[in-house]
Order: structure tokens, then C-alpha cells, then sequence
């Protein structure tokens, strides 16, 4: 029986990935196979970022940005946990909302933004109602799917033990649905902050999202590419602390 690899080995193998695109880009920016105007070097992209650090400029971009994010992905997962746990342990409301939440979902949110302009303006508060739509249908159906996939035969204990129906959510439906909660927890949280980042584009809303605007328009590509990096390793790391509470809220599983 083959063994499988070490954890390392795949460490270290996405590592070489990520330095080869690296390379890829230094070798296609440096050779002028594209304008500097639209492609600047990696070296460039580095220095506007350490710029940014150090004059404190990025700071505040920052934390707007993951300030957005998160209040919207809080308020889409407790709306979308307790939705879907009622929905999910209830057959009939299941039969009866199940596909007006399959119609509802497939909306995009930025197709949402013009209704939550003429509500709210251009304020925060638009871009907080936008990240919370589009952030908490992953929620929302996960939950559903979890507590719908409960053992019929906890049910059964439950009625012997004669449990509430808050007590059998909390104690036994919980439980069982926290993987497939956990799941939309994640694509949730990428959801916000994509949209978390559109939202300040369209609202002028002071973040990550509004440089990337204004870097493209004054033609600033290393500001730009700095600014785009610094989303990603922002949704790398929101993502690696989720997981690694998931592992910790669900360590029982692995025992």
C-alpha cells in the first residue's frame, strides 16, 4: 500500500509554485513584454508595499477593508445559522422555503447594489447590507443541509428524552451540522471580502478597494499590484484562522 507523502513535501511544493509565478512575471515584466505602465516587476510591487507600511498609509486602507468584511461575514453567519437551523430541522418549512431560497440565491449581490444605493446612499451602511446578502446564502444552505442530514435516530432520542426543540437544536443538531457549517463559514468569508472590496469601489468607501481604483486610474500599477497582493494574503490568513478553529471546535470528531 502506497504511503502518502509528508506534509512537508506538499509544503514545500506550493512554495515552488508560488516562487516559478514569480519568476513567470519577473521574466515577462523585466523583458518589457508588457508596457511597465500596466506590469510593473515584483521588486517594484514589494517596495510600494513597503512604502505603504512604513509612511502608514496601508494601515488605515487595511483596516477598513477588514472591518467591512468581517461585520458583514458576522452578521450573514449569525443570520444564516439561526435561519437554517430552523429551517433545516423542520421538514415542512424546508418543503415550503427550500425554493424560494433556491431562487432567491442565485442573485448577485452586485445586482443587489443599485436597490441598496437608493435605500441607504452611499454610505457604509449600503456596503455592510451588500456583504451581508451576498455573504450569507453559503451560511444559510449549509446550515440547512447539515441539520437536514441529522440521524432520524437522534430524533427518535430526543422525543424519549423529551427534549425542547431549542434543546435538541443546541445539543444534538448542533453538533452534527458543525462541518457543513463550517464549510459555508469559509466560502462565506471569501464572499465578504470580494464584496467588501466592490462595495468601496462603488461608494468611495475608504479601503483596499478605493487604491486599487484610484492606483488603476492614475496608472500607479505597482501601487496597484501592492494593494491586490495585500488582499490575498488577507483572505489567506482570515481563511487559515478559520480552519484553524475549526480543528479546535471539532477536534471531538477526530478523537
Amino acid at each position: 500500500m502506497k504511503r502518502p507523502a509528508p506534509a512537508w513535501t506538499w509544503r514545500a511544493g506550493s512554495v515552488l509554485v508560488a516562487f516559478a509565478i514569480l519568476l513567470l512575471w519577473e521574466g515577462v515584466a523585466g523583458c518589457r513584454l508588457v508596457s511597465p505602465v500596466f506590469l510593473p516587476t515584483p521588486l517594484a510591487a514589494l517596495a510600494s508595499l513597503r512604502d505603504g507600511f512604513v509612511s502608514g498609509e496601508l494601515w488605515p486602507l487595511i483596516s477598513g477593508t477588514v472591518e467591512r468584511m468581517l461585520l458583514g461575514w458576522a452578521l450573514a453567519s449569525l443570520i444564516g445559522v439561526a435561519v437554517g437551523a430552523l429551517i433545516g430541522v423542520s421538514p415542512a418549512a424546508r418543503a415550503w422555503l427550500q425554493p424560494t431560497l433556491e431562487f432567491i440565491r442565485p442573485i448577485p449581490a452586485s445586482s443587489v447594489m443599485p436597490i441598496a444605493i437608493a435605500i441607504f446612499g452611499l454610505s457604509p451602511g449600503m456596503v455592510l447590507a451588500v456583504v451581508a446578502f451576498g455573504s450569507v446564502w453559503p451560511v444559510l444552505l449549509a446550515t440547512v443541509h447539515g441539520f437536514s442530514a441529522i440521524e432520524p435516530r437522534l430524533d427518535e432520542v430526543a422525543r424519549v428524552l423529551r427534549l425542547s426543540r431549542p434543546a435538541f437544536i443546541w445539543k444534538m443538531g448542533l453538533p452534527n451540522a458543525l462541518p457543513d457549517i463550517f464549510a459555508g463559514l469559509r466560502l462565506s468569508l471569501t464572499v465578504s471580502l470580494i464584496l467588501a472590496v466592490v462595495g468601496e469601489m462603488l461608494s468611495s468607501q475608504h479601503g483596499l478597494g478605493l487604491a486599487i481604483l484610484l492606483a488603476a486610474r492614475s496608472y500607479r500599477s505597482a501601487d496597484l499590484f501592492a494593494s491586490v497582493a495585500l488582499l490575498g494574503a488577507i483572505g489567506y490568513a482570515s481563511n487559515a484562522m478559520l480552519q484553524a478553529l475549526e480543528r479546535r471546535v471539532l477536534a471531538w470528531r477526530l478523537a
